[in-house]
């Protein structure tokens, strides 16, 4: 049996960066759970194409999963908002647990303060951001530092998935 794996959802996320991971992450024998504001939700990515929620980021721990997803667009900028996302985030930190951010994903953990220090990559649109966060950028497909993966661009999602599973695997099934 796999591990369960978080993915945010909310409105203008970019299409590709939630359902490529979580088709993936089921592909691999693990379970992907997607979260947005509220449970049973249909959010439409920039693309329109749907997404639907299993369950609400309100009430939810870390402890329940073995990492986050964060997947770009305008939807981080959004939910970076909400100090429960936050928290969220950064008990996945604490715990050394996956966070893996694709393109304006990093906002999220730009804004959960968890970047300083450490080796990161994302949209070009989001670089400033994260240099100003404290963050080494890496203009690179995938940057692993620890048990964060990040990544630039949807076209970068092979070898985002590669290093996610990686990193899963490295924390045992």
């Amino acid at each position: 049996m796999g591990h369960t794996v978080l993915l945010l959802v909310g409105h203008d996320y970019e299409d590709l960066e939630l359902h490529y991971p979580r088709l993936r992450l089921r592909e691999a024998g693990h379970k992907p759970v997607v979260a947005g504001a509220t449970a049973g939700a249909t959010w439409r990515g920039k693309h329109g194409y749907p997404g639907v929620s299993d369950c609400a980021i309100a009430g939810l721990e870390a402890a329940a999963f073995a990492g986050i997803v964060v997947p770009g667009g305008w939807m981080p900028d959004k939910l970076r908002r909400d100090p429960a996302v936050l928290d969220l985030v950064r008990a996945f930190d604490r715990a050394q647990k996956l966070v893996a951010s694709i393109c304006h994903g990093g906002w999220i953990c730009i804004s959960a303060g968890i970047v300083r220090g450490r080796n990161y990559t994302g949209s070009a649109g989001i670089k400033d951001d994260l240099i100003n966060a404290g963050a080494v950028f890496r203009d690179a497909a995938v940057v692993v530092d620890g048990h964060h993966v990040s990544s630039r661009k949807p076209e970068d999602l092979p070898e985002f998935m590669a290093a996610v599973l990686a990193a899963l695997d490295r924390q045992g099934r």
